[in-house]
């Protein structure tokens, strides 16, 4: 990233692991924390924080932005979630701002969609957060391109979101729903656009409170 200059992690030639990020460069120190800045255990996902000589001093000439990023430790706060295992691999799972807070419990886009691809019904698929205000809480919804062949039918939206009932924890469950689209939004280089997917869903809900009214 850009705020290390712009190395943290090197694979080393002989211990390539897929997946991994590398291992952490010499003279740089990192932390995986939670919500409340407490480091986890190995295995277990949080935020990223590195620290170290490479890492930038501030963004010029914005010291609330510089605030945000670096705390008082000197830690870049990355806004990654990644995973250190015990063999110090590290490993980028996730963005914190993409993360669903469901009743104070966070489910990871990135985790569900890969659990769906298991599927052989889904070519496709994206993971976001829609808000429920009866609930006060983000309700994870899959948003699912089919393999050809497969119908868009409720009793199939039904079985993906059954399937995936029984294979993750209750606050990870597709209680937004399942939607299926033509295409999955993608930038140039393959990344997710959420942000059309939220706004598909905004208009979803537009279309509902009008036709309650």
């Amino acid at each position: 990233m850009t705020e290390s200059s712009p190395v943290s992690h090197t694979p080393l030639l002989s211990n390539i692991v897929n997946g991994s990020i590398g291992e952490l460069l010499p003279g740089m120190k990192a932390r995986i924390v939670d919500e409340s800045g407490q480091d986890v255990a190995p295995g277990e996902r949080g935020e990223l924080w590195m620290a170290g000589p490479n890492i930038m001093l501030g963004y010029l000439n914005m010291p609330d932005a510089t605030a945000e990023t670096i705390d008082k430790d000197g830690y870049l706060h990355t806004g990654d979630v990644a995973i250190m295992t015990e063999d110090k691999q590290w490993y980028i799972v996730d963005r914190v701002k993409e993360l669903i807070k469901y009743k104070g419990f966070q489910v990871a886009p990135a985790e569900l969609g890969a659990l769906l691809l298991t599927d052989k019904n889904i070519a496709d698929c994206a993971i976001i957060g829609v808000y429920d205000p009866s609930q006060a809480t983000e309700l994870p919804r899959a948003y699912i391109k089919l393999a050809p062949g497969v119908e868009a039918t409720d009793a199939t939206a039904q079985a993906i979101t059954d399937s995936v009932a029984k294979s993750v924890a209750n606050h990870k469950k597709l209680r937004g729903g399942v939607r299926f689209i033509a295409e999955i939004p993608k930038s140039a280089a393959g990344k997710i656009l959420r942000k059309e997917l939220r706004e598909l869903a905004n208009q979803e809900m537009k279309s509902s409170v009008k036709s309650k009214i």
